[in-house]
């Protein structure tokens, strides 16, 4: 089958009210389920930086590892996850910031960046771009150039591609 983005966008699923009332998330779990919708955007995010020279892919717990880590091998590149405190052994770093229903925090192993690398930050969902911006400073107090921010949903209702400056965005559904 042939995909294109509006049969990829059958298989996001709106669930209203969670994690809190008000809130519409918005579940890959459909898209994750379908080998070829998944291939299909795991191909198209690779297709806008496959000659970028990117070396680390960020990935932000938790979906942004489903998409970060078979993104870094089809570029060849590492694969890093920024975590949610406490889930990391090793020395890391720590970021505090807002979500746009509360507060969070984001660790990274310090031996996991190392200054020159250049990064491509990913994850399932851009909203206000809090998330964004904690793993974009954790990536550059290591001494890494973020290349770029990728997701697959961009809400841009909320704007957080403004949060995110003169960065490059890339959203491969936006709503």
């Amino acid at each position: 089958m042939i995909m294109t983005l509006e049969d990829v966008k059958t298989y996001i699923r709106d669930i209203p009210d969670f994690p809190v009332e008000g809130v519409v998330f918005k579940d890959i779990t459909p898209l994750l389920g379908n080998v070829e919708a998944f291939d299909w955007v795991i191909q198209e995010i690779k297709s806008q930086f496959a000659d970028k020279g990117i070396t680390k892919i960020v990935g932000v717990e938790s979906r942004g590892f489903i998409f970060g880590a078979p993104l870094a091998l089809s570029l060849n590149a590492g694969f890093v996850p920024v975590r949610k405190p406490g889930k990391l052994p090793a020395d890391k770093i720590r970021r505090d910031y807002s979500l746009e229903y509360g507060k969070a925090a984001l660790e990274l192993h310090r031996d996991s960046i190392q200054p020159g690398d250049r990064v491509l930050i990913i994850d399932d969902l851009l909203a206000t771009g809090g998330t964004s911006t904690a793993a974009r400073e954790l990536v550059e107090e290591l001494g890494g150039e973020v290349v770029s921010f990728a997701y697959v949903i961009e809400l841009g209702f909320l704007e957080g591609r403004k949060r995110l400056g003169d960065y490059n965005v890339y959203s491969l559904l936006k709503y």
